[in-house]
């Protein structure tokens, strides 16, 4: 007889002593699971969606290699191919790198800082919506025959109208700016959440390895995704109306686009890197059986790396004439980011040191990322050199650099996170036995792919050619090349066929079934749909090894705070940013359509657009603002207080600029701040290049630009009163101030002609996104005060007050900065 018991993943307890607690945090069944904004199910969402995205362009990746196998192959024609390689890269880039580390992130953090779910779960559904409505609109050009076929990098001006007509590189454009919705969105959750909702005693100094990496990455993201966002629609605004951002003859250049995508395209190369080597941090102690070796080095390595990676972008623009001080520095940049990048490594290596490795399947992923990401250090340090990047440029050698650097210090480190973390998924383990014909496989196929395109780069085979003459010395190299990507993908698809049947063949998943330090393994896998019943005090960085008592006992016996939910609602322990002492408790949102029905709005306004259909547009924007309405149409709680067992009281939602919503706010202002400022630099750039157009599209009112400008100054002035105060006569003050501001800025703008230059042009996307931010501004103003009017925001609660005041204030900033932009060429400034 079978004990089928015994066969069954082993279930985090739904207690029948807490019935309303366990409703409080069940996950919907059926179809009404798409409602569910739990981080467990969004991080899963995430994971499983960018897998698909990842085996999509694996494939693509094969079309590519079985056309280069043999010289003069017609597989594929030139036009196909250029489709293959560019949705190839675009998938890999920006469909599936950031958003699976991502989706691991939002499943893995809550339960690594002792939280029972992300402080925003609404913005990370509504996140991964966006992300799969941006997906899904790339993937379409195949249907319209029309994808893009410009590069995953779109440069201009071969991606502009007049070269690439149709539809092709406008459904690049739209769809991956809707995705970038999801990163910039996950930036803000997971930066608020990592300060705000650790568990009781986790100061900084405990936090898990992983939540440091994340935390940096995420600030990365607010900082590094912005510059392409500008340049995407950018360059979309171009085709579609004519603004002439990138046309020489109008004063625009083509190298601004690069410069736009390189901002954002080196950072997001560290972007990568960062969150798999938080895997590695946080995976490889386990198995060595002590904590990481030099922790402090290894936080301030990732923090030091996180800096210089902005300085690097020009980087990939050696060969592009920049003055020859501008390419010692970059030089020096990308040589100088080599140091904590060689500190994480050597922390690695050194904790390898400590005691003999286990060799799990887990572990041989992670010596391979060790071995090949070092390789392709390497060569990135040779390519950092001048004079060697001018002979290798847009060579199969910088193909081989790539792809060591992200597959070695990116992929290899996702698949041991897949094995040593998908018992949280399914309550199983998978099977050790494929696991290492997986990891053999791809170690090998992966050399003899790409070790041997350095060869061929380093032979002249250039990037991007959809085949080559005989007899040039690149034959036996290609044909070893496509073999070897046969190879590695063979081990893919063992991988995936483990991950598949393995729910219903692999060993059943005890608790802590690798002896981890980390609290995620606190429970039996596939807890319930809540984290902790009770959420206990963290004592150290490694909390089940340190404190032997969370694990001798049932996971909900556990003493800590919260226990039970007396009130039906889901809430989880607000932590100061710092030390992680406890001091508010954060209410949390039951599932909702809301994110879904919000993120399809807008994937309705993209897809108009895209079609031409500006009136449905339209209409559907202003569906999208109704969501947005009814997502925050909920009575505020501030001022009510809960008894925590064992902590004392503490009440709900602080307004303090030490609570989640306002250090939310603060990372949302870094992400515009970073708009800004990729907005401004294009309009420095151009006034440096082409100063010859400075002023032929005409000058700016200077009254209006300063009557503006006061209007601006002048709403910060209710906006820090209502903080205090909270009369609904100062929410109506600040749209009125804000709508005069925006009425003179338009006013202002009106003899500039924004198609007679570049520069024109430019000065018009400022007044428009500032314009965007006096819109937030009244709307946000005149929706509290309806609130008001209606009786659902009382006395003393004034959140909504304390988040509006740094986001007039920082308004009012750009709005200076801006007023300054628009006169200084009158007065001489730039001539």
């Amino acid at each position: 007889m079978t004990d089928t018991a015994a066969n069954t993943p082993a279930q985090g307890p739904v207690l029948d002593d807490l019935p309303i607690y366990e409703r409080a945090w069940a996950t919907p069944k059926g179809w009404r699971k798409l409602s569910s904004v739990s981080h467990r199910v969004v991080g899963q969402r995430f994971i499983v969606t960018g897998l698909i995205f990842f085996l999509i362009a694996g494939f693509l990746a094969l079309l590519v290699r079985t056309q280069l196998i043999v010289p003069d192959n017609t597989f594929l024609d030139a036009e196909t191919y250029n489709q293959v390689f560019t949705m190839h890269g675009t998938l890999m880039m920006f469909l599936f790198a950031i958003p699976i580390l991502e989706g691991f992130a939002v499943y893995l953090l809550p339960l690594m800082l002792g939280a029972r779910d992300l402080v925003f779960p609404r913005l990370g559904a509504f996140g991964y919506w966006c992300y799969l409505f941006g997906g899904l609109i790339v993937l379409a050009s195949f249907l319209f025959d029309a994808a893009p076929d410009g590069g995953w990098f779109m440069y201009t001006p071969l991606s502009t109208k007049e070269y690439t007509p149709g539809l092709s590189a406008d459904f690049w454009l739209i769809g991956i700016t809707f995705a970038e919705i999801a990163s910039v969105t996950a930036a803000v959750e997971i930066i608020a959440a990592i300060l705000c909702t650790r568990a009781p005693g986790m100061s900084l100094a405990k936090m898990p390895i992983f939540g440091w990496y994340m935390l940096v990455t995420a600030f990365m993201i607010a900082v590094g995704f912005p510059p392409l966002i500008v340049g995407s629609i950018l360059l979309e605004i171009e085709r579609v109306i004519g603004l002439p951002f990138f046309d020489p003859a109008m004063g625009g250049d083509p190298l601004l686009w690069q410069h736009l995508f390189w901002l954002f395209g080196h950072p997001e190369v560290y972007i990568i890197f960062l969150p798999a080597a938080g895997m590695v941090a946080t995976i490889l102690p386990t198995f060595v059986g002590k904590p990481l070796f030099g922790y402090g080095f290894a936080v301030a390595a990732v923090v030091t790396m996180g800096f210089i990676s902005f300085g690097l972008w020009a980087h990939h623009m050696f060969t592009t004439g920049l003055p020859v001080i501008s390419l010692s520095l970059f030089s020096a940049a990308s040589t100088v980011v080599t140091i904590p990048t060689g500190v994480q490594i050597f922390c690695f290596i050194l904790t390898l040191s400590l005691a003999r490795p286990r060799l799990t399947v887990p572990m041989l992923f992670i010596l391979g990322f060790l071995f090949i990401f070092v390789l392709g250090g390497l060569t990135g340090v040779m390519l950092a050199s001048v004079p060697f990047n001018w002979q290798a440029h847009d060579s199969y050698f910088v193909v081989a650099h790539l792809h060591y650097v992200l597959i070695g210090g990116m992929v290899f480190p996702l698949f041991a996170a897949f094995y040593y973390w998908t018992p949280h998924f399914t309550g199983r383990m998978m099977s050790e036995r494929l696991g290492k014909w997986a990891f053999w496989l791809m170690f090998s196929g992966f050399h003899i792919t790409f070790f041997l395109m350095h060869i061929t780069g380093l032979r002249g085979m250039p990037r991007r050619i959809a085949t080559y003459p005989e007899g040039l010395g690149w034959d036996r190299l290609n044909m070893l090349s496509s073999i070897g990507s046969y190879i590695l993908a063979a081990g893919v698809l063992i991988f995936v066929w483990d991950f598949i049947t393995h729910r219903w063949r692999g060993p059943v998943a005890p608790r802590d079934p690798w002896k981890a330090g980390t609290l995620e393994w606190l429970y039996p896998p596939i807890a319930p749909g809540h984290n902790f019943h009770a959420i206990p005090r963290v004592q150290s960085r490694e909390p089940l090894w340190d404190q032997p008592d969370l694990l001798k006992n049932a996971a909900h016996e556990i003493d800590g705070m919260l226990r039970d939910a007396p009130h039906g609602r889901r809430e989880t322990v607000g932590c100061h940013p710092v030390t992680g002492e406890p001091l508010q408790i954060v209410r949390l949102p039951t599932p909702t359509w809301i994110p879904l029905v919000t993120a399809f709005c807008i994937a309705v306004t993209t897809i108009c657009l895209l079609a031409s259909l500006y009136i449905a547009a339209a209409a559907a924007l202003g569906a999208t603002l109704i969501g947005f309405a009814a997502w925050a149409w909920e009575p505020s709680e501030t001022g009510q207080t809960v008894e925590t067992g064992g902590e004392g009281t503490l009440p709900v939602d602080i307004a303090s600029r030490l609570g989640h919503t306002y250090i939310a706010v603060i990372g949302t202002l870094l992400i515009m701040v970073a708009l800004f400022a990729s907005i401004l630099f294009g309009v420095m750039y151009l006034w440096n290049v082409k100063p010859d157009f400075t002023r032929t599209a005409g000058d700016p009112d200077a009254l209006w630009t300063v009557l503006a400008l006061i209007c601006g100054l002048a709403l910060t002035a209710p906006a820090y009163l209502a903080r205090a105060r909270g009369q609904l006569i100062y929410d109506l003050a600040i749209a009125l101030l804000g709508i005069a501001a925006g009425g003179a800025l338009w006013m202002a703008l009106q003899p500039v002609l924004p198609h007679g230059s570049a520069l024109g042009a430019t000065l018009w996307v400022i007044a428009g996104f500032i314009a965007i931010q006096l819109f937030v501004l009244v709307y946000w103003s005149l929706f509290l005060a309806l609130r008001k009017a209606m009786g659902l925001i009382g006395p003393g609660q004034r959140v909504p007050e304390v988040n509006r005041a740094p986001y007039a204030l920082v308004t009012a900033l750009m709005l200076l900065a801006a007023a300054i932009v628009l006169i200084a060429p009158q007065l001489g400034v730039f001539a």
